[in-house]
């Protein structure tokens, strides 16, 4: 049966604020430039009635909602798209799951290590029954870091010995900027740690196709108050984490991430340095990979600007002719257009609620390590298939 012929899968987004906006983006214009199932633009749900209904019909979906569970009931709801805080994650997620709802779920997985590992122990029964999940590290669809991807494995960097990556932010640097959900540990889980540096962390996984064994953090709180609607209220997560991980390759990497880092708008960059050469990519450009090939005569070496917008790189041939670039909201109709692919195939999609965990206990063992300011936190991420 083609796609043509099959039902529509019936699509709903839960969350219409930052995130909710940058999905919603993507699934009005996956099906423009990508050859993808097919499917409609359901219910977007959020809890302010006439704010939901506002961002609905800009967004493109044909109704709103404001009772998740009740959109979860519906026969014609096939989808799960999960854009809401981290504090709602898991009983979101888990709840869509068991009603046979594919889902995908903004990172981290969810506050807290207990909490992704039920997600994870439910994705793993819905996919036996055909059911898949996804989490939405949406820079593994970056093409520049994609074609990183395909460089590494294929050898083009020997073998790595060591990787920088920091997330840099500074919208939090004014002490007077409010409080919000992201400042409070019941609601964030964490503050950079997991809003940013769970990125980064994820991106030397991937990049790497390798594992995390040991893992040393340090957290801090620059300002440890903000204004709230009552006065001053108490933050109660990190502003800035600085990880130290060692790989399973042998490899060591480090992560920094801050929000407090001034003048650095949204920068992401990756240093990874290998025997036989180099790569190195920021967010703020992020159409371009810089590549060092150490193979190459001595009077030819040095970092060469790689443009990635060919048809031949990962994901670009299906938007502009070759030169015209692509932006930060494309990575998100990227991760749906494969979302939806995987679908279409039966098979799991990437990264996986698997991946999601792996991440979170990282994060978990740096919130410990800065805790007890011990010096290495042994890891061992392993998850058993259908747990």
């Amino acid at each position: 049966m083609t796609t043509s012929e099959k039902t529509p899968l019936g699509v709903a987004a839960i969350g219409y604020a930052f995130m909710g906006k940058a999905h919603s983006n993507a699934w009005r214009n996956v099906a423009s430039f990508f050859d993808v199932p097919a499917f409609e633009q359901k219910v977007l749900v959020g809890r302010d009635a006439d704010a939901v209904a506002e961002a609905a019909a800009k967004y493109g979906w044909a109704e709103s909602a404001t009772d998740w569970r009740s959109v979860i009931d519906r026969d014609d709801i096939h989808i799960i798209d999960i854009c809401a805080p981290g504090w709602m994650h898991a009983e979101i997620a888990t709840a869509a799951l068991a009603a046979g709802k594919h889902v995908l779920v903004e990172k981290p997985l969810a506050n807290t290590l207990g909490e992704a590992e039920l997600m994870t122990a439910a994705a793993a029964k819905a996919r036996a029954r055909g059911v898949q999940s996804m989490i939405g590290f949406n820079y593994r669809r970056v093409p520049a870091l994609a074609l990183a991807r395909e460089l590494i494995a294929e050898g083009r960097l020997g073998t790595v010995r060591q990787v920088r990556a920091a997330y840099l932010q500074d919208w939090l640097t004014d002490a007077e900027s409010p409080m919000s959900w992201r400042l409070r540990k019941e609601t964030a889980g964490s503050g950079a740690l997991g809003d940013i540096a769970s990125h980064a962390i994820d991106q030397i996984l991937y990049l790497l196709d390798d594992d995390v064994t040991e893992v040393s953090g340090r957290l801090q709180t620059f300002v440890d108050q903000r204004p709230g609607a009552e006065g001053l209220e108490d933050v109660t997560v990190d502003d800035a984490a600085w990880v130290n991980l060692s790989l399973a390759s042998g490899a060591i990497a480090s992560v920094e991430a801050s929000r407090v880092a001034t003048g650095q708008k949204n920068s992401l960059r990756i240093e990874i340095y290998g025997s036989l050469g180099s790569l190195t990519f920021d967010l703020e450009n992020l159409n371009e990979l810089n590549f060092m090939d150490t193979t190459v005569p001595v009077r030819e070496q040095g970092f060469r600007r790689i443009l990635v917008n060919e048809p031949e790189h990962p994901y670009v041939g299906a938007w502009w002719p070759q030169g015209h670039i692509i932006g930060w909201e494309h990575t998100f109709t990227h991760q749906i257009r494969d979302f939806l692919t995987a679908i279409a195939a039966g098979e799991a999609p990437s990264p996986s609620f698997e991946d999601g965990l792996n991440v979170q206990h990282i994060l978990a063992a740096v919130e410990e390590s800065a805790a007890a300011k011990s010096s290495l936190i042994q890891l061992n991420t392993s998850v058993t298939e259908g747990a």
